[in-house]
C-alpha cells in the first residue's frame, strides 16, 4: 500500500494543482477539496485540520460565500481589505 500524504502535504499539494487561471487560492467547496479530502482520509473532518493550519499560521483562510478560500501563506492577497476598500473608495489616506 502507498504511504498516504500527511494533511498538510495533500492540503499544500491541493492547493497548487486545484486552482484556477491566475488565482492563488482554491475555494474549498467549489474546488472540491472538501469531499476529496473526506475521502482521501476516510471521514476526517477538513474544516477542523484547515482551521488548525490557519490558526498555526501554515494556512491563510479567508471567508467567501458558501465556504472559503484556502491559500498558502507566501500566496495570501496582503493587507487589511476592508483598509483597501477605503482607500479605493477615497475615503481614507
Amino acid at each position: 500500500m502507498t504511504k498516504k500524504l500527511t494533511h498538510e502535504e495533500f492540503v499544500r499539494l491541493a492547493i497548487v494543482k486545484l486552482r484556477n487561471g491566475n488565482f492563488k487560492g482554491i475555494h474549498s467547496v467549489f474546488s472540491g477539496f472538501n469531499e476529496a479530502f473526506r475521502k482521501y482520509y476516510e471521514g476526517d473532518d477538513p474544516v477542523q485540520v484547515t482551521n488548525g493550519f490557519g490558526e498555526e499560521g501554515r494556512l491563510v483562510i479567508r471567508p467567501v460565500k458558501s465556504g472559503v478560500m484556502l491559500y498558502l501563506p507566501e500566496d495570501a492577497p496582503q493587507g487589511d481589505r476592508g483598509e483597501q476598500a477605503l482607500r479605493k473608495m477615497g475615503l481614507l489616506e
